[in-house]
């Protein structure tokens, strides 16, 4: 999943490698991700893209996803532009817009975070569809399924090349995480996570303090009800092929949340490839609630569609305030453990204390190589021996047990607490030899 790397390097080596640069790469991606589903769903009818837009500028989920500096970030963004350009296909079918779809599809299902990797089933299925429900739209796409695929495969030569000769990095994340792993360390049973994960729509939400805020649900109860009119519109209007590839996407990118099993159930990451087609469902639905207010209102009919309007518009605003409110007033209590503060706590006493030693395991330390990457300190892992202590300057580690394994009982006693949790627990502690 390169491609959030690929950028990142470059406004890095343009603006310097910095959090804060890692950071403003990953709220751009937020914001063109806002714009590009308002786009999305414009193709529907502006009133729907204006709805869209809204809803994912003010969604708690996508801001935590947008400043979160991971890769994820892409999602919104590259999975509303695949939509984008395979809706643009069926528009104009031709041989130019068929390239266009398949490279802008392959880009986005293999170069940029695992949810996204079915895009090609959707496409697929969506094809099929088509050939059921318009079979005149499908033989004019027919002459471009060729050129489709030829994109796709030259823009995902490179992706195939290391999916073949290192199948296990490429293969072994999404195996690791799945159910049909008998050692996926979930925490829930199968049936129970997949309850869970539904209702994340209005009831349960992530446990990840990184992906959510106090187990908030994914969408607020107002906005399922939006979204249910817009899944009822996209039923009833599924023989149109802009509509059918909406709901299509409803149901594919719910697979990787429901077959992932490891951690939290949900877990709201895996549900991103659902962003831009859920925006466009509550666009849609908020249409149709208008739509209906001015079909039932009867002479009432423009003062009812203004209020409908006006309701809407309201529940957008507030649900949009209300998430900024709620991300940004979030204690540090609650924030610590998920954003690694005592690593970065531990990675700064070292770093103010040249030519010392981090006690840590590898993946947790390439935090601290991170953000000391100027001047690194050396990383040892936990349970290790440090034969020579007097070569450090300090000797730091996230426990005192750990510390004192390294350098044994006589200097591991004299080891002082350096930084401390926000209940007062000491989280790092060090010793100069």
């Amino acid at each position: 999943e390169a491609l959030f790397a690929y950028v990142v390097a470059g406004a890095f080596h343009f603006f310097g490698e910095t959090a804060l640069v890692l950071r403003s790469v990953a709220a751009a991606f937020g914001v063109a991700g806002v714009l590009t589903i308002g786009h999305l769903g414009r193709r529907f009818g502006v009133w729907t893209g204006v709805a869209a837009a809204a809803w994912a500028a003010g969604s708690l989920w996508l801001i935590c996803v947008s400043r979160d500096g991971m890769r994820n970030t892409v999602v919104p963004f590259f999975g509303a532009l695949a939509l984008i350009a395979l809706l643009n296909w069926v528009a104009r079918p031709g041989r130019i817009s068929a390239l266009l779809a398949g490279g802008v599809v392959s880009v986005a299902s293999l170069y940029t975070y695992q949810p996204l990797k079915l895009l090609p089933l959707l496409a697929v299925v969506w094809i099929v569809w088509l050939r059921h429900s318009d079979r005149a739209r499908y033989n004019e796409l027919r002459s471009g399924l060729v050129p489709f695929a030829a994109a796709f495969l030259v823009v995902a030569a490179p992706m195939i090349a290391v999916a073949m000769t290192d199948p296990i990095s490429y293969f072994g994340r999404a195996a690791a995480v799945s159910t049909f792993n008998p050692d996926v360390a979930a925490d829930a049973s199968l049936p129970i996570h997949i309850l869970k994960t539904i209702a994340m729509f209005g009831f349960t939400g992530d446990g990840n303090g990184r992906h959510d805020i106090g187990f908030l649900p994914l969408l607020p109860l107002p906005l399922v009800a939006l979204a249910a009119l817009g899944v009822w519109r996209l039923w009833r209007n599924r023989d149109d092929p802009s509509h059918s590839l909406i709901l299509l996407s409803l149901g594919v990118f719910m697979i990787p949340p429901l077959v992932a099993t490891e951690g939290w159930s949900p877990h709201f990451l895996r549900v991103l490839g659902m962003a831009a087609p859920l925006g466009v469902t509550i666009g849609l639905g908020a249409a149709e609630l208008v739509e209906q207010v001015r079909r039932r209102a009867g002479r009432w009919r423009r003062p009812g569609a203004g209020l409908a309007i006006a309701t809407v518009a309201v529940t957008l605003a507030a649900v949009a305030v209300w998430s900024g409110w709620t991300y940004l007033s979030r204690p540090v209590a609650d924030r610590y453990t998920a954003y690694s503060y005592e690593i970065a706590a531990a990675g700064q006493y070292a770093a103010d204390h040249p030519s010392s030693v981090v006690i840590i395991d590898a993946f947790s330390g390439t935090n601290i190589e991170f953000l000391q990457w100027a001047n690194p300190p050396t990383i040892v892992s936990p349970g290790s021996r440090i034969d020579h202590p007097d070569a450090y300057a300090t000797i730091v580690a996230m426990t005192k047990a750990d510390l004192t394994t390294a350098v044994g009982a006589e200097l591991g006693n004299r080891a002082q607490p350096v930084a401390w949790d926000p209940s007062g627990k000491p989280a790092v502690w060090a010793v100069a030899p």
